[in-house]
């Protein structure tokens, strides 16, 4: 049902662009859409290097031009020697180029501090959404009774959720505290497990770091609870990572649970089984459409490793140009490459516009009566929380609308804002939130506030 809800609000967006396209006068000339972390979509300028990389690659007489640099040229040489016929249209090794892989094995160990990674626990795989589905896949039992449980995350990534029911499976919720920065607690877990008693069999724990949508990261004390609670539990540790370019709060740091569980040493190190993906799409590359992404795999049984490796070969490879991409990220221009100043400016400029939008919307949201929002130390998400009045929840149920669909589906009519309602993400009960991507031109998140108070300010009154 909340999916549907949302597939109105889509069409709906489309609708209203077609009715500015014809003239129809609406109190705003376009329409801004958050809806997604797209941030290309939104107007973030892509990476110059990666561009430049996957050009030349794409059209190898390119580099007989004198209008790339070096560096590119050379990567793009690199790449193209190590895919068949030197073609991107060609097939790679069903687990990724084998060289990008030991790449990634590389920014692995450099990212956590020395720990030790193996090339052959690495999947290059279409996106890391293709890759959580096909390690769930093998973790759920279709046929098992009691069915088979997954401990998600509440707030949480919707098409995980999606992806466990489709399966014949069954999400057990654990909630964030909201009040705590969206906190993971260790209790809660512990609540949500004995929840499943005499309904399902809990098999493993997802979790998002940092998060989607909260826009929490967790500490590295957190991370050793959890890494604690899975161990006595038996259960397999799903550790959605692929925000973890993404860190903008004041003393906020990414550590990764692959880096948490190594420092502890055994026998935690040695048994707890986790799996950690990584997207081109949600760093701060952000080419969604590209589908790249990869997966590690921690402490598997090899027979479970292999049947893994088939469920993969399934899908030959993933998109060439996508590992091309996540080539790049795994490995930048370095200090005196000829594209190392551009590339860094770049980048650092979409950290500073990630801080500075952060900052904004927490300042912005929680200066409006009725909406509070939690610091965005992580991610490229807030998730405020609007305390709708009686009269605007009584409304919304005469429609037979979720509350928050009908705050956001008027906001997109009234004030041209696309945001997602907070109830395709598993919020606890009778609390109301808005989804929006702050991955956006410091312009168009200006413009976005800007509409938001106005409609805010005049629902409220019209609710009162």
């Amino acid at each position: 049902m909340k999916q549907l809800e949302y597939a109105f609000m889509a069409k709906l967006a489309i609708h209203i662009k077609e009715q500015l396209r014809k003239g129809v006068k609406k109190p705003y000339k376009t329409i801004i859409d958050v809806s997604f972390g797209d941030p290309h979509k939104a107007g973030v300028k892509p990476l110059t290097f990666a561009r430049q990389v996957i050009a030349a690659c794409t059209y190898p007489k390119l580099m007989n031009s004198d209008k790339l640099p070096l560096d590119a040229k050379q990567r793009a040489q690199w790449l193209l020697d190590r895919c068949p016929g030197q073609s991107v249209g060609s097939y790679t090794a069903t687990a990724g180029i084998p060289e990008t892989v030991h790449k990634i094995s590389a920014f692995i160990t450099r990212r956590d501090g020395g720990a030790p990674s193996d090339p052959k626990n690495i999947f290059i795989t279409a996106g890391s959404q293709w890759a959580l589905m096909n390690i769930l896949n093998v973790l759920v039992n279709k046929q098992a009774s009691p069915r088979t449980g997954v401990l998600t995350p509440a707030p949480g990534h919707d098409k995980a959720v999606l992806s466990i029911v489709g399966m014949g499976g069954e999400t057990i919720p654990y909630y964030l505290t909201e009040e705590q920065g969206w906190a993971l607690q260790v209790e809660e877990l512990q609540r949500a497990l004995d929840s499943a008693q005499g309904v399902c069999k809990p098999v493993a724990l997802y979790v998002i770091n940092p998060g989607n949508p909260a826009g929490h990261v967790q500490s590295r004390k957190s991370i050793q609870e959890v890494i604690r609670f899975v161990s006595e539990k038996r259960l397999f540790l799903l550790a959605d990572e692929v925000y973890q370019d993404c860190v903008q709060g004041e003393n906020t740091e990414f550590v990764s649970y692959k880096r948490v569980l190594n420092e502890m040493g055994p026998p935690f190190s040695e048994t707890v089984e986790l799996a950690s993906f990584h997207s081109v799409s949600k760093s701060v590359m952000g080419e969604c459409g590209l589908r790249c992404g990869y997966v590690e795999l921690v402490n598997v049984d090899p027979a479970v490793m292999k049947h893994i490796f088939t469920l993969f070969s399934k899908g030959s490879c993933s998109p060439v140009l996508g590992q091309i991409a996540l080539d790049v990220m795994i490995n930048p221009p370095q200090p005196g490459d000829p594209s190392y100043t551009l590339y860094n400016q770049e980048t650092q400029h979409i950290r500073d516009m990630l801080i500075q939008n952060a900052k904004r919307v927490y300042e912005v949201v929680n200066s409006l009566p009725g909406l509070s929002c939690q610091p965005v130390d992580g991610g490229a998400f807030a998730f405020p929380r609007v305390f709708l009045p009686p009269k605007a929840i009584k409304k919304a149920k005469d429609l037979g609308m979720e509350p928050d669909t009908f705050y956001s589906v008027r906001l997109l009519e009234e004030a041209g804002v696309f945001v997602r309602p907070g109830c395709g993400y598993k919020q606890k009960k009778d609390t109301y939130h808005i989804r929006f991507c702050i991955m956006t031109p410091r312009d168009m998140m200006d413009e976005l506030l800007g509409r938001l108070t106005s409609f805010h300010r005049k629902f409220m009154m019209d609710f009162a």
